[in-house]
């Protein structure tokens, strides 16, 4: 059996994990083979980036039958959309690692591993069986990764994390079980891949609207949307900073893409059809959220709120229908997990040395901590959208597009940007900047290793920044096929 890159991407962790876990490795070992191991896929990621032609269709696939008297089958490849989030992953991982590096058990850094094979199968799979594997294969470790090394109520907190994202997950799962059993009625074949699934056409309109929001309720807890949001602060005021990284950056992604990927070309008239819907639920998300961030006095609640704030942006991009806004949609994926990543790893950090995350109890962190402030400002600029980070491309295009699709959604969208501005300048102001008489004394500035993290993160915030075109060439022919093609709407 020919095996392709994508699949030496998706099952090294995997492979490595079950390695270490029947090993007698120690934890220090454990971490540096998972962090050699997060370097390998990242320079696979870097090759498949470089190999990706700036074209429409699937590239590097790879098929072999499963299930085969059901049509299940190992059906992997990658677009434009899918190489984005690859380099997110790529990158952002064994920068992540090197933020954790110290006093981690080994049953997390397996955990980390088997969370990173699972993120990348559901990004690469395209049929439904395998995406909900992979999809599933996620929770379990981050289960773990809560419930064992989280604090304070980490037990309610993972419970209801878990029940939230496996409620919605069924919803999903009886959706897939219910189009394959019609694309057999119809064809008289069993398939459950996504290219067979979009040809159903005896679907009634009752049918396809349960079956449209049985997708979208599973990835609106997921990303989260609202009124899907209930396991949000618990879960993110809980889990150790690993989790969160892993929730904010990656997992809340994948939610947008898979909208993207499966809700788009499987039900193509009732996106468009709730687009506008979609659209206000994002923008009101973007004010809820980000009012809700104002007002939290606890840094890592108020960071909580901000991914979720974001994330409305991000919907809106997405569901405005035109190129300029999906273009952003993209890139502020891109450009808010590399931020909300690096500053809650580096929120980490200060409740590590503090013990806080009170902002009322910090302040003068500038001063003792110089190397910290500086990373600390550039991810905060990049969330703010400050020219010469790509979170300035992508809310500029995000806006653009929202004016393409109406005027009143331009200006609602321009002006509640400020939001992320008051409260991200608001705390930075507060707990890193102005002097204060609480002993922050403790506070250490960034260590060697700490510091090779970041770099990789502030990096790509800045070339995107500058130079967007290294990312938007090869995703534009995606976005043209998406629009044009399937939902046939005008560029």
């Amino acid at each position: 059996m020919d095996v392709g890159i994508l699949s030496y991407i998706i099952f090294t962790p995997m492979v490595m994990a079950f390695i270490l876990m029947i090993s007698k490795a120690d934890a220090k070992m454990t971490r540096n083979f998972a962090f050699l191991t997060g370097i390998v896929i990242l320079i696979l990621s870097f090759k498949v980036f470089l190999d990706f032609e700036p074209v429409s269709y699937m590239q590097f696939i790879e098929y072999h039958p499963w299930i085969e008297s059901y049509g299940i089958s190992y059906y992997v490849g990658i677009d434009g959309f899918s190489l984005v989030i690859l380099i997110l992953i790529a990158v952002l991982v064994p920068s992540g690692y090197l933020l954790l590096w110290e006093g981690r058990t080994k049953g997390y850094w397996i955990s980390m591993l088997l969370i990173e094979s699972g993120m990348l199968g559901a990004l690469f799979s395209l049929d439904l069986i395998l995406f909900y594997f992979f999809w599933e294969t996620m929770v379990l470790p981050v289960f773990l990764i809560i419930g064992m090394f989280g604090h304070d109520e980490k037990v309610f907190s993972t419970l209801k994390f878990t029940i939230y994202t496996i409620s919605g997950s069924l919803f999903m799962f009886l959706a897939i079980l219910y189009l394959g059993i019609t694309f057999h009625n119809e064809f008289d074949l069993w398939s459950f891949q996504l290219i067979d699934l979009a040809k159903i056409t005896i679907l009634s309109p009752t049918e396809k609207f349960w079956l449209f929001w049985a997708f979208m309720i599973a990835f609106m807890v997921k990303i989260p949307l609202f009124p899907f949001h209930g396991w949000l602060l618990e879960t993110y005021k809980n889990a150790p900073t690993g989790g969160v990284f892993l929730l904010s950056s990656f997992m809340a992604k994948l939610g947008v893409y898979g909208v993207i990927r499966f809700v788009m070309p499987l039900f193509p008239d009732l996106f468009k059809e709730y687009s506008s819907f979609f659209v206000w639920l994002g923008l009101f998300g973007l004010i809820y959220f980000g009012v809700a961030a104002l007002m939290q006095d606890n840094i890592k609640k108020m960071f909580a709120y901000s991914s979720a704030s974001h994330l409305g942006f991000i919907v809106v991009g997405v569901f405005a229908l035109n190129e300029y806004a999906m273009l952003g949609a993209l890139f502020l994926i891109i450009a808010h997990a590399m931020a909300t990543g690096g500053l809650f790893l580096l929120v980490g950090k200060i409740h590590f040395n503090l013990r806080t995350f009170d902002i009322s109890k910090l302040g003068g962190i500038a001063k003792i901590a110089p190397l910290f402030t500086i990373f600390f400002a550039i991810f905060l600029f990049s969330i703010v959208g400050l020219p010469g980070t790509n979170g300035f491309v992508a809310e500029f295009m995000i806006i653009l597009g929202s004016f393409k699709r109406s005027i009143s959604v331009g200006i609602v969208s321009a002006t509640t940007v400020i939001v992320a501005a008051s409260f991200m300048f608001w705390m930075f102001q507060r707990a890193i900047l102005q002097e204060t008489p609480n002993d922050t004394s403790k506070m250490k500035d960034l260590s060697y290793y700490e510091v090779l993290g970041l770099i990789p993160i502030a990096a790509v915030i800045i070339i995107m920044g500058v130079y967007p075109d290294l990312f938007t060439l090869k995703i534009e022919p995606t976005i043209y096929y998406y629009l044009h093609d399937i939902l046939k709407v005008g560029i």
